[in-house]
């Protein structure tokens, strides 16, 4: 994706301080764009299963030890698709480097990338691009960027950056069939209605998209069953274990996004309550909330777990790799959220049928 000038960054983030953001991006082609790079060809042979794989990659700012973790951590394989979030392409934090580029040709895999946000706090970066992107073993067909409602104007926030949350709604040709994915980041400076209409505007453009095909739609949600501009909320969860409890038991009661889902005829993975983020809390310590969630509607899910991202997991690691050498504590702040789901074309069909009618 063509970068822009620093200068010529600085001076679109100025036009925030008076001009809306819809506008602004509007002059930016690149929030447009669903940049589509099929690198490797076709699976010589059609799965009867698909395996999923959601994470938020907190910038790949450690790529190597990434792609360390994808190549050799069994729980989180075999993935056929990832839906990723947080990926910088030239920004100085991440090495400069595109990587989402660097990971799919590390791990032999197409992808399209989208823009999210253009950081404007460090002059010195490349690019300053952020944004989330689609793996897949499988050609991708076509695509698009579906911006979503802005709940929150990042320019005056202290990362001051450019642009909003999107998803990225993908077609995939599976030895002649036609699979509908989607990564999706929702907002979490916002409450549960912000959330529930920026959803509502990804699943009717997943309708439109996808009428009559397979769908896996999947990223972070968000869903931590508060305000995320609200500190004092924040703090008052933090210290009741009683509140912490709805963050991973009542997310359902707390999120519409998650019902809505339901409704349209999208199964949630994982059904069990369990952490998918670490969310640090400035006195030490951490929120467990459940964030990452897959969507599926005509894909049976036959196995799923969570994958944790967390340096203790990792007995996997190759000698003299990156991750063996690894100083930190945890890869991400999210865990992984991975699912095998039946792609036989009579059993999906079965599925979908039994389980949501016809389209």
């Amino acid at each position: 994706m063509i970068g822009l000038s620093n200068d010529e960054r600085q001076r679109l983030g100025a036009l925030l301080e008076h001009t809306p953001q819809d506008e602004v991006m509007a002059r930016i082609p690149q929030f447009a764009e669903a940049e589509i790079h099929n690198i490797v060809p076709a699976p010589a042979e059609a799965p009867d299963s698909m395996g999923l794989l959601v994470f938020n990659m907190e910038r790949g700012v450690h790529l190597a030890e990434l792609g360390d973790f994808l190549e050799n951590c069994p729980e989180s394989r075999p993935f056929d698709v990832i839906l990723a979030n947080e990926l910088d392409d030239g920004c100085v934090r991440s090495g400069q480097k595109d990587t989402t580029r660097e990971l799919a040709e590390r791990l032999g895999m197409n992808y399209v990338f989208g823009l999210e946000f253009i950081e404007l706090v460090n002059g010195a970066d490349a690019k300053g691009f952020h944004g989330n992107a689609i793996f897949s073993r499988w050609p991708i067909k076509r695509a698009r960027v579906v911006r979503l409602p802005e709940q929150y104007n990042w320019y005056f926030d202290r990362q001051r950056r450019i642009g909003g949350r999107l998803a990225i709604l993908a077609e995939l040709d599976v030895n002649g069939k036609s699979v509908g994915v989607g990564t999706i980041h929702l907002e979490n400076r916002t409450d549960g209605p912000g959330r529930q209409a920026q959803l509502r505007t990804i699943l009717e453009a997943a309708e439109e998209m996808f009428a009559g095909m397979p769908v896996a739609l999947g990223g972070d949600l968000n869903t931590n069953t508060f305000d995320g501009r609200d500190k004092d909320a924040i703090r008052e969860i933090a210290g009741s274990s009683a509140l912490q409890r709805r963050c991973l038991e009542d997310v359902f009661a707390w999120e519409g996004c998650l019902p809505d889902a339901a409704a349209a005829g999208y199964r949630a993975v994982p059904e069990t309550p369990i952490l998918t983020r670490r969310k640090p809390l400035p006195g030490g310590g951490h929120l467990d909330l459940r964030l990452d969630w897959l969507l599926l509607r005509g894909l049976e899910p036959t196995e799923s777990r969570t994958v944790s991202t967390c340096r203790e997991t990792w007995p996997f690691a190759q000698p003299g790799s990156a991750l063996e050498a690894f100083g930190g504590q945890e890869l991400s702040d999210h865990n992984a959220v991975w699912a095998a789901c039946a792609l036989s074309e009579e059993k999906s069909k079965e599925c979908y049928h039994a389980e949501y009618g016809s389209v």
